[in-house]
């Protein structure tokens, strides 16, 4: 099993910044893929940015400029930087983690999220 644990939300007037942090551990094999995820009341989750093993990125185009994904030295940290924030980032912010075996299976994780809210 593979745990995660977030931290870093909060709440925040629009224009302010914040950063999220979660830390991996557990049966880790092979990190494929860490990233964030959000989900908004009343809306699906939806990917926020994803870092890759070979540090390759990609961003939801509503928070490119804005936010920024990281990993730490550690590689089994992740942080996401949120910088200008909106009202509409409002959300409860999720760790992901895709943990490839040596038989190339892959597993996926969540934690058990982070609030983060924006007033205007």
């Amino acid at each position: 099993q593979v745990q995660l644990v977030e931290s870093g939300g909060g709440l925040v007037q629009a224009g302010g910044s914040l950063r999220l942090s979660c830390v991996a551990s557990g049966s880790i094999s092979y990190i494929d893929s860490m990233g964030w995820y959000r989900q908004a009341p009343g809306k699906q989750r939806e990917l926020v940015a994803t870092v890759t093993a070979t540090d390759s990125t990609n961003y939801a185009d509503s928070v490119k400029g804005r936010f920024t994904i990281s990993r730490g030295n550690a590689q089994n940290t992740v942080y996401l930087g949120m910088n200008n924030l909106r009202p509409e980032d409002t959300a409860v912010y999720y760790c992901n983690l895709k943990n490839r075996l040596r038989d190339a299976t892959v597993y996926e994780y969540w934690g058990q999220g982070t609030q983060v809210t924006v007033s205007s």
